[in-house]
């Protein structure tokens, strides 16, 4: 779903603050890099990517989200040999319903944050909107349990860095340049910070 950035409806801070509110509705701009930036994911020929199995993990969780959040909605995403960069939308409209806190089997990963005492009528507090970090940590949890199952000559637990990045989107420029970078992404393998190539010994 293509979003138009409504600066009443999306308001947004330009510079990321400690107690920002990140389950606010809005765009969100994420990157999240592979341990020690090896290339995971497949490779980059001739400006185009070309996913390996692993690739295909991370697209199909990347699209899981879709289904495990029903309050957010993806923009573009690319995968990269190393890491990957995507738009994150966090929306006001429900489009289903999410499981409980209490019946999510990844709670302890996924829901650092809820509080799910129950109240005098034992009945389960309304579910807040997803945080951003959440969002996220679901993504790396499911992709690396998935790409862990693959038979390879080396055991890897750990796929993702621990923390990744993130922007918030503040218009709809901002989220133009992030769009377009993300889409011209491959092309600039070469001169990209992540390509081991470019890494100063």
């Amino acid at each position: 779903m293509k979003h138009k950035f409504d600066p009443q409806k999306h308001h947004r801070k330009s510079i990321r603050l400690k107690e920002y509110d990140y389950s606010q509705v809005g765009a969100y701009y994420v990157t999240i890099v592979v341990q020690g930036r090896e290339c995971l994911f497949g490779e980059i020929i001739d400006g185009k990517m070309y996913l390996n199995a692993y690739g295909e993990i991370v697209q199909k969780w990347w699209n899981e989200i879709l289904i495990h959040f029903p309050d957010v909605e993806l923009g573009a995403f690319v995968i990269m040999p190393n890491h990957v960069h995507g738009i994150i939308w966090i929306i006001a409209e429900r489009r289903g319903e999410v499981l409980s806190p209490r019946d999510n089997p990844n709670n302890n990963i996924l829901n650092e944050n809820v509080d799910e005492t129950l109240n005098q009528g034992g009945e389960t507090p309304p579910l807040r909107m997803p945080t951003l970090g959440q969002i996220v940590a679901y993504f790396k949890y499911q992709s690396t349990k998935e790409m862990n199952r693959i038979e390879t000559d080396k055991a890897i637990t750990k796929f993702w860095q621990r923390n990744y990045y993130d922007h918030i989107i503040r218009d709809e420029k901002d989220l133009q340049n992030k769009t377009d970078y993300i889409e011209a992404n491959p092309l600039l393998w070469d001169e990209d910070d992540d390509n081991p190539r470019n890494v100063k010994a």
